[in-house]
C-alpha cells in the first residue's frame, strides 16, 4: 500500500494539511472522522452524546479495517484518538508511512479556542484537559509514528514541505512510492 496517514492530537492540523498534500502528490484524500459521518449519517460529536465514546472507536477501528480492504493509495487524515487502540496503531502501520503531526496544548488552545464541536473538549479548564490527554496520547502517536514533524508556529506549505523532505529521504517511502 502507498498511503500516507496523518496522526495527531484534535487541532494538530490533520485535515488541512492531509487537503493540501492531496493537492500537492495528486492523491485523493480521505478523513476517517468524515467517512465515518457519512456511514452513521450524524456528526462525531452525536455519536458521542448518543452512543458513547468506545462505540466510536469501534467505529474508527471498522474504518480502518475496511481502508485496509479497499487497498487504494491516498493521504488518509485520521481522528485524534484512533492510534490509542494497539491493534489501530498496527492498522495504521499496514496501510502505509505514518506521520505524527506533533502539537503542544499552547497551539492546540489557540486553534481551538472558539471550536464548540469538539467532545473530548467540553467542560471547564480545556488547557488541562488537553495537557492531561497530551500526556496520555503521545506515546500512542510515537508508537504508531514512521515520521514525526513538528507544526507549532510553522505555516501550512512549511510542514508541507518538511513532509514531502521527509517522504523523500526516508526508505519507507521510497520503498511503497517507487
Amino acid at each position: 500500500m502507498k498511503n500516507i496517514i496523518l496522526i495527531g492530537f484534535m487541532g494538530s492540523g490533520k485535515t488541512t494539511v492531509g487537503r493540501r498534500l492531496s493537492y500537492r502528490l495528486k492523491r485523493t484524500m480521505i478523513d476517517t472522522d468524515k467517512q465515518i459521518e457519512k456511514e452513521q449519517e450524524m456528526s462525531v460529536a452525536q455519536i458521542f452524546r448518543e452512543k458513547g465514546e468506545s462505540h466510536f472507536r469501534d467505529l474508527e477501528t471498522e474504518c480502518l479495517r475496511n481502508l485496509i480492504q479497499a487497498g487504494r493509495s491516498e493521504i488518509i487524515s485520521t481522528g485524534g484518538g484512533i492510534p490509542l487502540r494497539p491493534e489501530n496503531r498496527d492498522y495504521l502501520k499496514t496501510l502505509g508511512t505514518v506521520i505524527f503531526l506533533k502539537v503542544t496544548a499552547n497551539t492546540i488552545l489557540e486553534r481551538l479556542e472558539h471550536d464548540m464541536t469538539r467532545p473530548l473538549l467540553q467542560g471547564e479548564n480545556p488547557r488541562s484537559k488537553i495537557e492531561e490527554m497530551l500526556l496520555l496520547r503521545n506515546p500512542s502517536y510515537l508508537d504508531a509514528a514512521d515520521l514525526i514533524i513538528e507544526v507549532d508556529g510553522k505555516s501550512f506549505d512549511m510542514i508541507l514541505d518538511e513532509i514531502e523532505e521527509a517522504l523523500r529521504a526516508n526508505e519507507t517511502f521510497s520503498d511503497k512510492w517507487t
